[in-house]
Protein backbone atom coordinates (compact mmCIF):
# COMPACT_ATOMS: atom_id res chain seq x y z
CA UNK A 1 0.00 0.00 0.00
CA UNK A 2 1.37 3.49 -1.10
CA UNK A 3 1.28 6.15 1.57
CA UNK A 4 -0.79 9.00 0.34
CA UNK A 5 0.53 12.61 0.35
CA UNK A 6 -0.70 14.84 2.74
CA UNK A 7 -2.17 18.23 1.95
CA UNK A 8 0.17 21.36 2.59
CA UNK A 9 -0.40 23.56 5.34
CA UNK A 10 -1.46 27.23 3.75
CA UNK A 11 -1.50 30.75 4.99
CA UNK A 12 -3.76 33.48 2.71
CA UNK A 13 -2.93 37.42 2.73
CA UNK A 14 -6.35 39.03 1.91
CA UNK A 15 -5.39 41.80 0.87
CA UNK A 16 -3.16 39.64 -1.83
CA UNK A 17 -6.26 38.16 -3.31
CA UNK A 18 -8.51 39.99 -5.63
CA UNK A 19 -12.37 40.31 -5.04
CA UNK A 20 -14.04 38.78 -8.19
CA UNK A 21 -17.62 38.76 -9.26
CA UNK A 22 -19.90 35.93 -8.36
CA UNK A 23 -21.67 34.19 -10.65
CA UNK A 24 -24.75 36.37 -11.78
CA UNK A 25 -26.62 32.90 -12.19
CA UNK A 26 -26.63 32.56 -8.27
CA UNK A 27 -27.18 35.59 -7.00
CA UNK A 28 -28.11 39.20 -7.71
CA UNK A 29 -27.21 42.92 -6.72
CA UNK A 30 -22.99 42.44 -7.30
CA UNK A 31 -21.92 40.25 -4.85
CA UNK A 32 -18.19 39.43 -4.95
CA UNK A 33 -15.84 37.29 -3.18
CA UNK A 34 -12.48 35.83 -2.56
CA UNK A 35 -12.03 32.15 -2.81
CA UNK A 36 -9.52 31.29 0.31
CA UNK A 37 -8.87 27.90 0.60
CA UNK A 38 -10.33 24.65 -0.93
CA UNK A 39 -10.47 21.19 1.04
CA UNK A 40 -10.18 18.01 -1.06
CA UNK A 41 -9.54 15.92 1.67
CA UNK A 42 -12.59 17.19 3.60
CA UNK A 43 -14.58 18.31 0.48
CA UNK A 44 -14.99 21.84 2.46
CA UNK A 45 -14.17 25.65 0.90
CA UNK A 46 -13.67 28.36 2.49
CA UNK A 47 -14.21 32.21 0.95
CA UNK A 48 -15.10 35.92 1.89
CA UNK A 49 -17.99 37.49 0.17
CA UNK A 50 -19.02 41.25 -0.18
CA UNK A 51 -22.55 42.06 -0.53
CA UNK A 52 -23.80 45.41 -1.37
CA UNK A 53 -26.80 46.39 -0.25
CA UNK A 54 -29.96 45.25 -1.56
CA UNK A 55 -28.13 42.17 -3.26
CA UNK A 56 -28.66 38.61 -2.27
CA UNK A 57 -28.18 34.33 -3.10
CA UNK A 58 -30.45 32.79 -5.09
CA UNK A 59 -32.33 29.50 -3.58
CA UNK A 60 -29.81 27.15 -2.73
CA UNK A 61 -29.59 23.84 0.13
CA UNK A 62 -26.74 23.50 2.40
CA UNK A 63 -25.60 19.63 1.14
CA UNK A 64 -23.23 19.70 4.27
CA UNK A 65 -22.89 22.12 7.30
CA UNK A 66 -21.42 25.60 7.04
CA UNK A 67 -20.04 28.19 9.78
CA UNK A 68 -20.18 31.59 8.77
CA UNK A 69 -18.74 34.63 10.75
CA UNK A 70 -20.45 37.98 9.46
CA UNK A 71 -17.66 40.82 10.51
CA UNK A 72 -19.62 43.84 8.55
CA UNK A 73 -23.33 44.31 7.74
CA UNK A 74 -26.70 42.55 7.78
CA UNK A 75 -27.67 38.97 6.44
CA UNK A 76 -31.70 37.97 6.74
CA UNK A 77 -31.28 33.91 5.85
CA UNK A 78 -34.79 32.23 5.31
CA UNK A 79 -36.54 35.50 5.22
CA UNK A 80 -34.98 36.91 8.02
CA UNK A 81 -36.86 37.42 11.47
CA UNK A 82 -40.27 39.01 10.53
CA UNK A 83 -40.80 35.99 8.20
CA UNK A 84 -39.91 32.85 10.79
CA UNK A 85 -35.96 32.92 9.70
CA UNK A 86 -33.00 34.15 10.87
CA UNK A 87 -31.93 38.42 11.16
CA UNK A 88 -28.07 38.32 11.88
CA UNK A 89 -26.62 42.07 12.42
CA UNK A 90 -22.27 41.71 12.57
CA UNK A 91 -20.64 40.77 14.37
CA UNK A 92 -22.07 37.55 14.32
CA UNK A 93 -21.83 33.78 14.44
CA UNK A 94 -24.03 31.40 11.99
CA UNK A 95 -24.05 28.02 12.02
CA UNK A 96 -26.09 26.13 8.63
CA UNK A 97 -26.97 22.71 9.92
CA UNK A 98 -26.75 20.22 6.54
CA UNK A 99 -29.72 20.06 4.64
CA UNK A 100 -30.76 24.10 5.64
CA UNK A 101 -32.96 25.06 2.52
CA UNK A 102 -32.16 29.30 2.17
CA UNK A 103 -34.70 30.13 -0.55
CA UNK A 104 -33.40 33.88 -0.67
CA UNK A 105 -30.37 34.96 1.50
CA UNK A 106 -30.50 38.76 1.95
CA UNK A 107 -28.22 41.37 2.73
CA UNK A 108 -30.03 44.89 2.97
CA UNK A 109 -26.91 46.91 3.89
CA UNK A 110 -23.50 46.88 2.70
CA UNK A 111 -22.01 43.45 4.12
CA UNK A 112 -19.52 41.28 4.75
CA UNK A 113 -19.13 37.45 5.86
CA UNK A 114 -16.53 34.56 6.13
CA UNK A 115 -17.76 31.32 5.27
CA UNK A 116 -16.69 27.42 5.33
CA UNK A 117 -18.62 25.03 3.73
CA UNK A 118 -18.44 21.74 4.13
CA UNK A 119 -19.81 20.10 0.86
CA UNK A 120 -21.41 21.23 -1.85
CA UNK A 121 -24.15 24.59 -1.85
CA UNK A 122 -26.91 23.11 -4.39
CA UNK A 123 -28.65 25.99 -6.36
CA UNK A 124 -31.72 24.95 -7.07
CA UNK A 125 -35.38 26.16 -8.54
CA UNK A 126 -38.49 27.42 -6.89
CA UNK A 127 -39.69 23.58 -6.63
CA UNK A 128 -36.39 22.37 -5.71
CA UNK A 129 -35.04 21.27 -9.00
CA UNK A 130 -31.19 21.69 -8.91
CA UNK A 131 -29.32 23.57 -11.21
CA UNK A 132 -25.94 23.41 -9.95
CA UNK A 133 -23.74 22.45 -7.35
CA UNK A 134 -20.72 24.19 -5.95
CA UNK A 135 -18.21 21.66 -4.37
CA UNK A 136 -14.63 22.86 -3.81
CA UNK A 137 -13.46 22.02 -6.58
CA UNK A 138 -16.16 23.86 -8.60
CA UNK A 139 -15.58 26.89 -6.64
CA UNK A 140 -11.61 26.59 -7.62
CA UNK A 141 -12.63 26.82 -10.90
CA UNK A 142 -15.36 29.60 -10.88
CA UNK A 143 -12.69 31.87 -9.33
CA UNK A 144 -10.02 31.33 -11.54
CA UNK A 145 -12.31 31.81 -14.28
Amino acid sequence: MEIKPKVLEEAVHLNDLPWKAFPDALSHGGIRWKMLHASPEMGAWTAMFECPGGSSFNAHFHVGPGEYLLTKGRMDVRGGVEHGGDTVVAPAYGYESANARHDKTFFPVDSEFYMTFLGPLLFIKEDGTPIVSVSWDEAQRAYAS
